[in-house]
């Protein structure tokens, strides 16, 4: 059977928008789609029990259910022949989603929920699935109709996953592929580098870069590609770079962990991504 694409909703804006991103994936990618819908319980009981038994299944229903119901019945009225699944869960949503995504394609999620302050870029929730999990998140925010895709690659690190599902993204959406390489010299070298040092070095990173793209570019001549050296800030050229694209890809690395986690750069995107963002762990 055919991994399956799961997202979660708590009926706000942003979640809806996240589930209607994960229904268009699950269709393009022939992949069922799951809505899960963690309900978190009142945690002060001082005590006492909060509810009184079958009184959390009333409320799961009453909290928790019109949510799933109106997001399936919209996926459904677009995309009637598409598979879904439900699931509402009485616990915290860090572990809901962790447990309703095991074994899952990728993980979709808004950029803030119900719970957030309307000032912050991005909600705990997507914060703490990002880089944790060993599949692909998928945080969906801004803009999502451009006409590429863009992957951020680290010259120094394995980057065989986030090219391989951004040359996947490409294909899917039939976009074009932007992938960029940022640098930037420590602010203790820049005095004591000339040009012709910044020119040999960008032509090694160029060379560098060639050689990593070109085994994807072999296997998918469909794909039109683009490699770019920024030498700038690497969060700022990846926010600038996407700013007209679809999807932006990172990587979140394993740092001898047993789970994948967020650099500085991943974690700058997440924040400030212009449009949706996948984070795909390494191996």
């Amino acid at each position: 059977m055919s991994k399956r694409i799961v997202v979660g909703t708590d009926g706000s804006e942003c979640a809806d928008r996240a589930v209607e991103w994960a229904a268009r994936e699950a269709a393009r990618r022939g992949r069922p789609l799951h809505i899960v819908r963690a309900v978190e319980l009142w945690p002060y009981s001082f005590g006492a029990p909060l509810f009184a038994p079958g009184a959390v299944d009333d409320y799961m229903a009453t909290a928790g259910r019109k949510a799933v119901v109106d997001a399936r019945g919209r996926v459904l009225d677009r995309w009637p022949d598409l598979e879904i699944t439900t699931a509402i869960i009485a616990d915290a949503v860090p572990i809901v989603l962790r447990r309703e995504s095991q074994d899952a394609f990728e993980l979709v999620l808004g950029s803030r929920g119900l719970g957030g302050f309307t000032g912050l870029l991005l909600g705990s929730n997507g914060l703490r699935m990002a880089g944790h999990l060993p599949i692909p998140v998928v945080i969906v925010r801004g803009r999502d109709d451009g006409e590429e895709i863009v992957v951020g690659v680290d010259l120094l690190r394995g980057m065989e996953e986030n090219l391989e599902y951004a040359f996947g993204a490409a294909l899917l959406h039939k976009a074009r592929l932007r992938i960029v390489h940022a640098w930037q010299l420590p602010p203790s070298m820049q005095p004591t580098v000339t040009a012709l040092d910044r020119d040999q070095t960008r032509v090694e990173l160029g060379e560098a870069l060639a050689g990593l793209v070109a085994p994807y570019r072999a296997r998918h001549p469909e794909v039109e590609v683009v490699e770019e050296l920024r030498c700038e800030q690497p969060v700022a050229a990846l926010v600038e770079a996407a700013r007209n694209a679809r999807l932006l890809v990172v990587g979140a690395h394993r740092h001898r962990r047993p789970l994948p986690a967020l650099g500085a750069v991943g974690h700058g995107a997440v924040h400030h991504a212009p449009c949706p963002i996948a984070v795909v762990p390494s191996s």
